[in-house]
């Protein structure tokens, strides 16, 4: 997947050069943003396959279609001119607002963890058959809600990165973001959630190994999406965690961004070889670290004390 991923960034320069040939740099400046942000890329990607499952076969390529054309306008029309006339005339306020939703990352983490080892998961799973126009009505908008979340952290990241660039630059350099990611995203969705079928329709060939493919593929969808609903919390906790450590260095709280850095330098040293790599894994660990902690903390107001929606409510019922 890395190297798709890396492929279609690769490509999406292209396209801004292709778009805004009078802007110096803008294809090369779009390919730099985007892979900042390719943590959150990887969230998104794995959060979303949930929406459209139960969905009958038939329907899940129509919702993840409505789900993508819902993200592309959180990009464009949401997104896009706010944080430009922030970035324009209230700078400051953006690194706050990349905290308060690296935040929220970090919440939507540890609650799938907290809901996991406490046993409060939802288990009621609809029919396909039973999920009529209103049901996947609401499954869009939550998806198009969470998008949302995961948009704005792709798309300031990104701003982050080009924030020197002049106005007109900046919306150039997004407007290629939007498009190239999403395209990313929900193409790789898309994929994922038909591979069953893919896998199914090679059952049916004459060839020996066609079925083999297939049944190998319908087999493994299901393990697939646990893990990629792992990679999805896991990529939650560090992308969120390391907004956070970031976005607090920013602000000038430096000791933990600190501590975080002379730890990967310590490891990295102490083992004596793949430094680079090894320095990626412990500063990816530590913001893992930091994002579970944060979520806890936001999951035990909400879920566990008093205040919050939790036990003795679900008790209740």
């Amino acid at each position: 997947m890395s190297g798709g991923l890396f492929a279609l960034l690769d490509d999406v320069a292209v396209l801004a050069r292709l778009a805004a040939a009078s802007i110096d740099d803008v294809g090369a400046a779009a390919g730099r943003a985007s892979a900042k942000a390719a943590g959150v890329v990887i969230d998104d990607t794995a959060v979303t396959p949930q929406y459209v499952h139960g969905l009958a076969a038939e329907r899940e390529l129509p919702i993840i279609k409505k789900i993508a054309v819902g993200s592309i306008r959180n990009k464009l029309l949401l997104i896009l001119p706010v944080i430009l006339l922030l970035s324009q005339f209230l700078p400051w306020v953006l690194t706050p607002i990349l905290m308060l939703g690296g935040t929220y990352l970090c919440f939507e983490g540890a609650e799938k963890i907290w809901e996991k080892v406490s046993g409060h998961e939802d288990h009621t799973e609809a029919l396909a058959t039973e999920i009529g126009p209103e049901q996947e009505k609401q499954m869009v908008s939550g998806a198009i809600r969470t998008d949302l979340i995961l948009s704005a952290e792709i798309m300031v990241i990104s701003l982050n990165e080009v924030a020197d660039e002049a106005f007109l630059s900046r919306a150039a350099i997004l407007v290629v973001v939007a498009l190239g990611i999403t395209a990313l995203v929900y193409g790789v969705v898309a994929l994922i959630v038909k591979m069953d079928d893919v896998g199914l329709a090679l059952t049916r060939r004459t060839s020996t190994l066609a079925q083999k493919v297939g049944h190998g593929l319908v087999r493994g969808m299901p393990r697939l999406l646990t893990v990629i609903g792992i990679v999805g919390t896991v990529a939650m906790l560090w992308v969120g965690g390391h907004i956070l450590l970031v976005g607090a260095d920013d602000l000038g709280w430096h000791a933990p961004y600190e501590l975080v850095h002379h730890l990967e330098e310590d490891v990295a040293h102490a083992l004596g070889f793949l430094e680079g790599a090894v320095a990626w894994v412990v500063n990816t660990a530590a913001s893992a670290v930091v994002g579970l902690v944060v979520g806890a903390l936001v999951v035990a107001v909400l879920h566990v004390l008093p205040v919050g929606h939790g036990k003795g409510e679900k008790a209740a019922h």
